[in-house]
């Protein structure tokens, strides 16, 4: 384990985000809030800790797999555990155990609140808690790398630890100019969908948080009652944006370099498309009777398979209402996921096209055992490698969610409330159903409680193994 590296590397991440401090900061001044003191005071802190750490380049700047996992998990840590100071000084969230849940929920991109009364909270704070969204969305070392080459050729390692997905790969022949491309199309979403809110008739501030919410895929609302109050153009357009931020973004590179045949080539946003229409369609069906028109119907549904499937967790009415077969569909659209290589959360699209292509394959081989078939996506065969690391995912996953439904269950609550709590976290999703649905929160659980499901959040937004391989004492031996 090289110490001196990832020490470093949190220097450089707790940098960054005393430079992120300062924005929250500036909206306070501009509203003429004394919140705007405390989140001062954080980014000073920040910046000074991370010019400690980084005062002295390490001597050996390489970094192998273990030391990538390694840094990322604890950056998001550490920067959790200070970005959820501020709210703490403000005294809008007292409690430092809520104000940490409410900050790794914001940069996890999960949109689980514990807050009741949202619309109390300073602008400054409304700010910085959607940002986290946006900072987190794409992924605070991708955008490091978009601006400072840390270590050379190394610095895969960081972005394959933090990037949601079964594999990631180079845009481009260098990680720096990827990380460049990725952020480049990151700002241009955010871009428009902010000019087309304020087109229709949201303030600027709005559409910011909006925005942060939606292209991050995290769901944090500046209202109580989620985009419900908000028109139906604005609803349309929130539904349009949050389906696009959960398409790999390799399809929007592919569409900007003009290699349009590229961009048809991959299967799993076929997958996603496919089944946004399909989910949605047998909602819109299922509640035509509980809206005024099946125009109504379609625009509640269509939001809402965008906002659970892309994992996001805005929420335009009570889904908690709706009938059993439409919350079944969202149940299944929270397993699911968007695509990788997105700021979504889930299982991800593509490892399930892959188990259910492992599953034909499987079956077909003990009807024909002289059969020699492979896996195919996009037109070509997937590596071992990659099927085995997606059997392996998949195993940890569904032993977190019921060694984590297994602990919550001591606060007593129902079965759908826990359980849904936990697919909620661990998905990145934000709203489940009963006591943890769209109009209710998270302050019902215990500490303890908090603790598993802020683990939770953290395993979903790394994809499980950064975080699991925290937990193994052979992590820590130097080598």
């Amino acid at each position: 384990m090289n110490y001196a590296i990832i020490l470093y590397i949190l220097g450089c991440v707790l940098k960054f985000e005393g430079a992120f401090l300062t924005l929250p900061t500036l909206v306070g001044f501009l509203y003429g809030e004394n919140s705007a003191i405390a989140y001062l005071v954080m980014a000073v802190i920040c910046f000074l800790l991370g010019l400690l750490l980084t005062r002295k380049k390490p001597s050996s700047s390489n970094l192998y797999s273990r030391d990538g996992f390694v840094a990322v998990s604890l950056s998001w840590i550490v920067m959790s555990i200070f970005g959820a100071v501020p709210f703490l000084l403000t005294k809008e969230i007292p409690s430092y155990v809520d104000a940490l849940f409410e900050t790794i929920s914001g940069f996890t991109t999960t949109g689980a609140s514990i807050l009741g009364n949202v619309e109390a909270l300073s602008h400054a704070s409304l700010f910085w808690r959607s940002f986290t969204h946006w900072i987190g969305g794409m992924g605070v070392f991708v955008f490091i790398m978009a601006i400072l080459p840390l270590m050379g050729g190394s610095t895969m390692n960081l972005m394959k630890a933090e990037s949601p997905g079964p594999s990631v790969s180079k845009l481009v022949p260098h990680v720096k100019d990827t990380a460049k491309i990725l952020y480049g199309i990151y700002i241009g979403i955010t871009l428009c969908e902010v000019v087309l809110l304020c087109a229709f008739g949201m303030s600027l501030f709005d559409s910011l948080t909006t925005t942060f919410g939606t292209v991050g895929t995290g769901g944090f609302g500046i209202k109580n009652d989620s985009l419900g109050s908000y028109t139906p153009a604005i609803q349309n357009t929130v539904t349009i944006f949050m389906i696009l931020s959960g398409i790999n973004y390799a399809a929007f590179f592919f569409l900007l370099s003009g290699k349009l045949k590229d961009m048809f080539k991959i299967e799993e946003v076929r997958w996603y498309l496919g089944t946004i229409l399909l989910a949605a369609s047998l909602i819109a069906f299922d509640i035509r009777g509980m809206y005024g028109s099946l125009r109504e119907a379609l625009r509640h549904s269509f939001f809402q398979v965008g906002s659970i499937i892309t994992t996001t967790g805005f929420s335009t009415t009570d889904f908690d209402l709706w009938p059993e077969m439409s919350k079944c569909v969202l149940v299944i659209l929270m397993f699911a996921g968007a695509c990788a290589g997105s700021t979504g959360g889930g299982i991800k699209i593509s490892r399930l096209v892959i188990l259910f292509k492992s599953i034909h394959k499987e079956l077909s081989i003990l009807i024909h055992p002289r059969l020699i078939k492979k896996i195919r996506m996009d037109g070509h065969p997937v590596e071992h490698e990659v099927v085995r690391s997606t059997n392996v995912f998949l195993a940890i996953y569904f032993i977190t969610l019921m060694a984590s439904t297994l602990l919550i269950s001591i606060d007593e609550f129902n079965f759908t409330t826990n359980f849904t709590a936990v697919v909620a976290t661990l998905n990145n999703i934000g709203p489940g159903l009963d006591f943890v649905g769209p109009t209710q929160n998270f302050s019902i659980f215990s500490g303890f409680s908090k603790f598993v499901l802020m683990f939770d959040m953290l395993a979903g937004r790394l994809e499980l193994f950064p975080m699991m391989i925290l937990l193994m004492p052979s992590t820590w031996k130097r080598s």
